[in-house]
């Protein structure tokens, strides 16, 4: 769903999959994202959302009942778009790209806008925080795990793993920085986090 930022041509959604309602979905989508990196989470509204998109305001209701569940949507789409590890048959290498590939959707893209808008607002609204937690982001830290339970079943990594702090020291310095320091996420610090990783557990060749 991004359109606006510099990493568009690899993060924008394709294919009208189900005809006219899906291009629908995909443009309410679309304009989630954008107005939400343009305007902030305030600026959000349903109606901003229909006139962006281009459809009626009757429509998106019809689908969504708040903007939150529209930007929960669009948010968790991208995700799993964007954010499944590939598969490189090295750890190492597996994991530099992943938590490279976070750091910039975190930081550089507006489904990471999304993601951080979310965030702020779950401190004030605690329903939201429980959605986004266990409906949304467990989701993803599914995926995250997928290069550590690949490394397991080729042998490369202990069977015993605890793969839930193996993740914390992972992808965890990402996510404080982006979300408390604001601190910049280059690919040298993700690197560094991997390499910290592989020597702690003597997993191969970095």
């Amino acid at each position: 769903m991004e359109s606006s930022t510099t990493h568009s041509d690899n993060t924008r959604h394709r294919g009208n999959r189900h005809g006219r309602s899906e291009e629908a979905r995909q443009a309410v989508l679309e304009a989630a994202d954008d107005l939400l990196a343009e305007r902030g989470f305030a600026g959000v509204t349903m109606e901003g959302i229909a006139a962006r998109a281009g459809v009626a305001k009757q429509t998106i209701y019809r689908w969504w009942p708040s903007k939150v569940d529209v930007l929960l949507e669009a948010f968790t789409e991208d995700m799993a778009e964007h954010l499944t590890p590939e598969d490189l048959g090295d750890l190492g290498a597996d994991l530099r790209v992943h938590l490279a590939r976070l750091a910039d959707f975190l930081t550089e893209s507006d489904p990471g806008a999304v993601f951080r808008a979310l965030t702020g607002q779950a401190q004030h609204d605690p329903q939201l925080a429980a959605r986004l937690r266990d409906d949304h982001l467990s989701h993803q830290r599914t995926r995250d795990a997928l290069p550590l339970r690949r490394a397991i079943a080729r042998g490369d990594l202990p069977a015993d793993l605890d793969v839930d702090t193996a993740l914390d020291h992972l992808v965890g310095p990402i996510h404080y920085r982006v979300l408390v320091t604001g601190a910049p996420v280059p690919r040298e610090f993700t690197d560094d986090l991997v390499a910290a990783f592989l020597d702690r557990h003597r997993a191969g060749p970095r």
